[in-house]
C-alpha cells in the first residue's frame, strides 16, 4: 500500500492551501450544533460544498477516500481534471460505502466500544512535582517577613492526570498559562526523568523503550527553531538527510521532501529563506507549518506538538492544524497543546483534555462540552465557542477559594457515569505494540524504521519485521555520513553570511596595520629588543581576543542542535567535528592576513623558515583560542555572560603569559596558573624564533648603558666607562664586542622550560583539549529532560 503523502495531488490542484482554507465559511460547523443537546461524537469527514450532481448518488467521503480519488483521476488522464473543490469538516455521516484504500484508516466516529485500534496512547495517574523556593532564597541572611505565606516545599505540575490518545485523531490538551499543558506534552513525549514522573504511560499496553520512542514519534517546540539562511526546500533536505537512512536513495529523499512541502502548503516558498530579523524570509505560518515538516519528515507514528498555533493568525492557525488532521489521518497519533482554538480549528480536534493548575477538569470529544457543562450548572451560551466559554469558567474558578475543585470532581463522576472506570472512549489496540508498529510501517510509516540493530527502509509494498527496544538503532546514518551533511550545511550558511568573516578578516588587517605601523623596521638594540616584547605579547594575545567572536556562533545554534538531537538526528561528535572542520579554513586565511601584515613590516628574524613559523604559531593561536571560546559556548547558556567571562579570562592569561612579570618572579601559589596560560606557550614560541639564533648580537659595548641612568652620559664618557671597565675586569670590551646575544636574552626572560617546537605543540593541543571538553559539554548540558 502506498504512503499517505503519496496522495497529496490535493494540494497541487488548487494555487496554495492558504486559499484552501480561507474558503471556509466563517461560521464554522461547530456554530450549528447548538440547536442540538449533543455534537454526534466523532463524525467524519464531509465536504461543504458538494460535487454536481451525477448520474450516481454520491455520499460523503473521508479524507483519504478524496485523496485516492484525486490521484486515481489525475493517473488515468493526461489532462487537467476539473472536480469541485472539497473542504474538510467534521459532521458528516458515515459513509455508506468505503473503499479499500480506506480501510487502512480509522473511522473519526471514535468507534464502537471494543473496536481495535492500531495504537493507543494511554497514561495514568500521571503526576510530577519540582521543588519550590521561595523568592531570594539563595540570600544567606534573608529572613522570611511575618506576613509572607509559607510555601510549600514542592509545587504540583501534574496531578493525577489520565487519559488516551489514538491514531487517527488528534488530542489537544487545554487552559490557561501555567495549567500543565506543556508538561503533559513532555511526559507523553518521556523528556520528564523517569525518576521523576509518577504514572505509567503506554503504548497498547506495553511500556515503551525510549530509545524505541524517539525513532517512532517527534516533538515540535513552541519555538521555531530553523538556520535562518537556509531555504525552506534545503531546510526539509537537511533534515531528510539526518532522518533518513543512507540505504535509501538520495532521489527517494528528495520526493520526500517535494510530497512533504506539498503536504505542507509550501510549494510557492520552497526557494525562499527561512530569514530572521535582519533577513526577509517566509511568514510566521509558514514558518511553523516548517519547523513541523522538520521532525515529521520520517514519517513519525507518534507526534506531540506544544502549541503549534502560538504567535499565529486564525488562517495561518487553521491552516498548521488541518495538516496535522492529515497527518492523524495518515495513521499517527497526534497530541498536542493549544490555548484557545477557533470554531473551525474546534471542528478539527477529536478529543480534549482541559487542565487546571495540574489537574483534569475535562476529558472527552468536543461534542460533549454542552452536556458535561449542562450538568455541571453552567450551560453553554448558543454561538459561544465552547472552549472559549469552558477556559473562561475555569479562569474564573481559578479565583475562588477552592479553585476548580468541583469542576475536577464534576469530571471524575462524568467520566464514571459515561465511560465507565477503566473503560476509555472507543476502540481499544485491537494488537501488540510490535504488531501495530509492524502494520503502521507497512503503510509506509517510520522512513527511518530500524530494525534487527541495523538501519533498514519499509517498503511500500511489504510488511518490515517488528522492531523491538533491543534492536532499534539509536542512530540512522553512521558516523561519516552525518558529519559529512552537517559541514556542508555549515558550509551554506558560512557562504550566505560573508559578513562575518569580513568582519573579522577587516579586524585582523586593521590591528596588523597599526602594529606594523606602530613597531616598523625594529632594530636589533636593546630598545628595539624591549619593542620586540611589546609587539609579540601585544600580538598573540590578539589573536586570542579575536577570537572571541567564536562564542555567539554556537549560543545562535544552542537550541536547533538540542532539538535535532533530542531525537538523535546525529551525534554530538559529528557535530563536534564539523564545528571544527568549518571553523579552520577562515583560521587559516586569517593567520597569513596577520602575518604578511606584520612580519616583514616589524622585521622579524628567521627568513622563509622564520615566515612560516610565524605562520604556524599564530595559526595555533587562533586555534586554541576559538577552541577556547568554542568550549565557554557550551559552557555559559547566554552570550551576555560569556564574554565577560571571555575577555576577563584571557586579561588573566596576558597578565600570567611571562611578559609583565618573569616565570622566576611569579610567586609559588600562582605559578600554576602561569602554565595553563594560553598566552604563555605562543608568546615564548615567537620568543625563541626571533631570539634564538646565538649569532645574533643584541647588546654592544657601550649599548650595555642603554635603559640605564648612564645612558644620559656624552658618548666619550661612555668609550672611558668601558675602558675602565675593561681594565678592571681584565678583559677587552670595545664598542663593538657582543655583550649579550638572543639565547641570553631568554635566559634574562626565563624562557626556557620548552622549546618552541614544544611551545608549538602545546598550543595545538590547547585547541584539541578544548574541543575535547566542548564535546563534554555537550553530553552534560544538552539533556533534553526535565528533572
Amino acid at each position: 500500500m502506498s504512503r499517505f503523502v503519496d496522495k497529496l495531488p490535493l494540494f497541487d490542484r488548487r494555487p496554495s492551501p492558504m486559499e484552501e482554507a480561507e474558503g471556509l465559511p466563517r461560521s464554522g460547523y461547530l456554530g450549528q450544533l447548538h440547536h442540538h443537546q449533543y455534537y454526534q461524537p466523532h463524525s467524519n469527514m464531509l465536504p461543504l460544498e458538494q460535487s454536481p450532481p451525477t448520474s450516481t448518488k454520491h455520499t460523503s467521503v473521508t479524507l483519504a477516500q478524496l485523496l485516492k480519488r484525486v490521484n486515481d483521476a489525475r493517473s488515468g488522464s493526461s489532462t487537467p481534471i476539473s472536480s469541485p473543490r472539497y473542504t474538510i469538516e467534521l459532521g458528516g455521516s458515515k459513509p455508506e460505502s468505503v473503499s479499500s484504500e480506506s480501510d487502512d484508516h480509522h473511522s473519526d466516529d471514535g468507534g464502537s466500544e471494543g473496536q481495535p485500534r492500531a495504537l493507543v496512547l494511554k497514561f495514568t495517574d500521571l503526576t510530577y512535582s519540582v521543588k519550590q523556593r521561595r523568592k531570594g532564597s539563595c540570600l544567606p541572611f534573608r529572613r522570611a517577613a511575618a506576613d509572607e505565606p509559607e510555601l510549600p516545599a514542592m509545587r504540583t505540575l501534574l496531578d493525577g492526570i489520565s487519559g488516551e490518545a489514538r491514531d487517527g485523531e488528534i488530542m489537544a490538551v487545554l487552559g490557561a498559562s501555567g495549567s500543565g499543558k506543556s508538561t503533559l506534552i513532555d511526559a507523553l513525549a518521556n523528556r520528564i526523568a523517569k525518576e521523576s514522573l509518577h504514572g505509567s504511560v503506554t503504548i497498547n499496553g506495553e511500556s515503551i523503550d525510549s530509545n524505541l520512542l524517539k525513532v517512532i514519534s517527534a516533538y515540535v517546540r513552541q519555538e521555531d527553531l530553523l538556520y535562518p539562511m537556509l531555504t525552506v526546500e534545503e531546510t526539509l533536505m537537511f533534515a531528510a538527510e539526518f532522518r533518513l537512512p543512507r540505504s535509501l536513495p538520495t532521489r527517494e529523499k528528495k520526493k520526500r521532501v517535494k510530497e512533504l512541502i506539498d503536504q505542507l502548503g509550501l510549494k510557492r516558498a520552497a526557494n525562499t529563506i527561512i530569514g530572521d530579523e535582519g533577513h526577509r524570509g517566509v511568514s510566521g505560518g509558514e514558518r511553523r507549518r516548517v519547523s513541523i515538516g522538520v521532525d515529521i519528515i520520517h514519517n513519525p507514528i507518534m507526534l506531540f506538538l506544544d502549541e503549534p498555533t502560538s504567535g499565529l493568525d486564525s488562517t495561518s492557525a487553521f491552516m498548521v492544524v488541518t495538516v496535522l488532521k492529515a497527518i492523524a489521518q495518515s495513521g499517527s497519533v497526534v497530541v498536542m497543546s493549544i490555548h484557545q482554538p477557533s470554531y473551525r480549528i474546534l471542528g478539527l480536534l477529536d478529543r480534549l483534555l482541559f487542565l487546571s493548575r495540574g489537574k483534569t477538569v475535562y476529558y472527552g470529544p468536543p461534542s460533549e462540552l454542552p452536556p458535561f457543562f449542562l450538568d455541571f450548572g453552567k450551560p453553554i451560551p448558543d454561538n459561544e465557542n465552547p472552549t472559549e466559554f469552558a477556559l473562561d469558567l475555569i479562569k474564573e474558578m481559578e479565583t475562588e477559594t477552592e479553585g476548580t475543585k468541583r469542576l475536577a470532581e464534576h469530571n471524575a463522576a462524568w467520566q464514571l457515569k459515561h465511560h465507565g472506570e477503566g473503560r476509555g472512549y472507543g476502540g481499544k489496540p485491537g494488537m501488540s505494540l510490535k504488531e501495530a508498529i509492524s502494520a503502521s510501517i507497512s503503510r509506509g510509516k517510520l522512513v527511518s524504521g530500524a530494525t534487527d540493530g541495523t538501519v533498514s527502509v519499509a517498503a511500500s509494498d511489504h510488511s518490515a519485521p517488528p522492531p523491538s527496544s533491543s534492536s532499534v538503532s539509536k542512530f540512522v546514518n553512521p558516523f561519516w555520513i552525518e558529519m559529512g551533511v552537517l559541514t556542508r550545511r555549515a558550509f551554506i550558511n558560512t557562504k550566505r553570511t560573508p559578513e562575518v568573516f569580513i568582519i573579522r578578516l577587516a579586524a585582523v588587517l586593521v590591528t596588523g596595520f597599526i602594529l606594523a605601523t606602530i613597531f616598523w623596521r625594529l632594530d636589533e638594540s636593546p630598545k628595539g629588543v624591549q619593542e620586540r616584547l611589546g609587539f609579540f605579547a601585544i600580538a598573540m594575545s590578539t589573536m586570542y581576543y579575536t577570537c572571541s567572536d567564536a562564542l555567539p556562533v554556537f549560543l545562535s545554534e544552542r537550541y536547533i542542535f538540542l532539538r535535532e538531537t533530542a531525537y538523535n538526528a546525529y551525534r554530538r561528535s559529528s557535530y563536534v567535528l564539523s564545528h571544527t572542520i568549518v571553523g579552520f579554513p577562515s583560521l587559516v586565511v586569517l593567520s597569513f592576513a596577520f602575518a604578511l601584515t606584520t612580519f616583514f613590516s616589524v622585521g622579524l628574524a628567521g627568513g622563509v623558515n622564520g615566515f612560516f613559523y610565524f605562520v604556524a604559531i599564530v595559526l595555533a593561536s587562533f586555534w586554541a583560542g576559538s577552541g577556547f571560546a568554542t568550549f565557554l559556548s557550551g559552557v555559559v547558556t547566554h552570550v551576555m555572560l560569556g564574554f565577560p567571562v571571555v575577555l576577563s579570562t584571557l586579561a588573566y592569561f596576558l597578565l600570567f603569559s611571562g611578559f609583565f612579570i618573569n616565570r622566576d618572579r611569579i610567586p609559588r601559589y600562582w605559578l600554576w596558573f602561569h602554565y595553563i596560560s594560553l598566552v604563555k606557550y605562543p608568546y615564548e614560541a615567537v620568543m625563541q624564533n626571533e631570539f634564538g639564533d646565538p649569532t645574533r648580537c643584541f647588546v654592544r659595548g657601550v649599548q650595555m648603558f642603554d635603559n640605564t641612568p648612564l645612558a644620559a652620559l656624552p658618548a666619550a664618557v661612555k668609550v672611558r666607562v668601558l675602558q675602565s671597565m675593561s681594565a678592571s675586569l681584565g678583559v677587552n670590551i670595545g664598542t663593538g664586542t657582543c655583550i649579550t646575544t638572543g639565547p641570553d636574552f631568554l635566559k634574562q626572560q626565563a624562557i626556557t622550560d620548552f622549546g618552541k617546537w614544544e611551545c608549538l605543540w602545546i598550543t595545538v593541543a590547547w585547541g584539541f583539549l578544548f574541543r575535547i571538553l566542548f564535546y563534554i559539554s555537550l553530553l552534560l548540558g544538552s539533556r533534553n529532560k526535565r528533572r
